[in-house]
């Protein structure tokens, strides 16, 4: 379903999603009030939904809309303004999967038409990555290595990745965590540049942790969130006693930017193994890589399952591979990071 109270976005909206011959239109709505009455009676997979429209609007709208009979995937438009941002972070803590910038006149290219197909794909096949779900899988439980789990010291740091569905997953994790976790936690998640900001004050707010996009040479503190920036990753290194963030833009091997693979790499090396991944919702493979490096050295990967998950692209791409200790729902993960982690103050606090 589109929704967007702009007749010329709805058409073109319209036009983009029905070529694709295994796309289907349920409906078009002016207003949030439309949308809900019609998912109601003809519900839809996957909802285009702009935020700011008369009436009730898009983000006051969205538990309704997420609460309609099959429980839809939304997929935010969200313009290019700070309030636009705003409204687009808070509409993914609450339950939106994705979002997708709203280009401005004589932005709707080909290239556009392919990112938003793309998006719509992936939504649309709940729990599982597209091309995965071409064919029936087992269980996500029956992925987890909880053998993987003994052999693992407790860790320095504490680092996250997550793309589609993985803010609001996110949010369930960290309000879980108690101060017990005084490990520094890094977050590596895929967002548009402009809205890392806004990511920040969300994030600290959920978790009442000091949070901070990541500058080259920051200190990695105990009780503090470090979140890579939209132009580079987040990695790690060691100078004499403690760890510092760096930014590096050197491509990834999943072509993301910022990447999960080179943050969980560098921890695999500089802590020698003595770090704890978190791979959450999301499209595609980011995070296997790394994550395979942080196994080898010693390391643990934590991955949320399929159930919970809006795409289960990254973390079932880490539990395929056999390389998850433990496949469970965002609030499970944070139980096992808090048992992995909650015991003596880390030794970066007398660093």
């Amino acid at each position: 379903m589109i929704v967007d109270d702009s007749l010329t976005v709805r058409t073109i909206f319209k036009r983009m999603v029905e070529s694709d011959p295994a796309l289907v239109i349920t409906g078009t709505a002016s207003s949030a009030e439309n949308a809900i009455a019609q998912l109601t009676a003809a519900p839809a997979d996957v909802v285009l939904l702009d935020l700011e429209m008369p009436g009730i609007g898009g983000l006051d709208a969205l538990p309704a809309i997420l609460a309609t009979p099959g429980g839809p995937q939304v997929l935010v438009v969200s313009s290019l303004t700070m309030d636009g941002a705003e409204h687009t972070m808070a509409a993914l803590q609450m339950g939106a999967a994705d979002t997708l910038l709203k280009p401005r006149p004589g932005g709707f290219t080909e290239d556009y038409r392919a990112q938003l197909l793309g998006k719509i794909r992936a939504l649309g096949t709940r729990g599982a990555d597209p091309v995965a779900a071409r064919a029936p899988a087992p269980p996500a439980p029956s992925f987890a290595r909880p053998s993987l789990a003994r052999r693992t010291a407790r860790p320095e740091v504490v680092a996250i990745g997550a793309s589609t569905g993985g803010i609001h997953a996110l949010g369930l994790m960290l309000r879980r965590l108690g101060p017990e976790c005084e490990q520094p936690i890094l977050i590596t998640q895929h967002l548009p540049a402009s809205f890392m900001p806004v990511f920040a004050r969300q994030v600290e707010t959920a978790c009442a942790r000091p949070t901070d996009i990541a500058e080259d040479g920051m200190a990695l503190i105990p009780g503090r969130i470090l979140i890579a920036p939209g132009h580079g990753h987040l990695v790690v290194q060691r100078s004499a006693t403690r760890l510092v963030a760096r930014i590096s833009s050197e491509p990834a091997p999943s072509g993301c930017l910022p990447s999960v693979d080179p943050m969980l790499a560098s921890l695999a090396e500089v802590c020698e193994g003595r770090a704890l991944g978190v791979i959450l919702s999301g499209m595609g493979r980011d995070g296997v890589v790394g994550a395979q490096a942080l196994v080898a050295a010693g390391g643990m990967i934590l991955a949320q399952d399929a159930d919970t998950s809006a795409v289960w692209g990254m973390p079932g791409a880490v539990a395929r591979a056999g390389l998850a200790s433990l496949v469970a729902p965002p609030e499970r993960l944070a139980d096992a990071v808090m048992a992995k982690t909650g015991a003596a103050p880390s030794a970066l606090r007398q660093a």
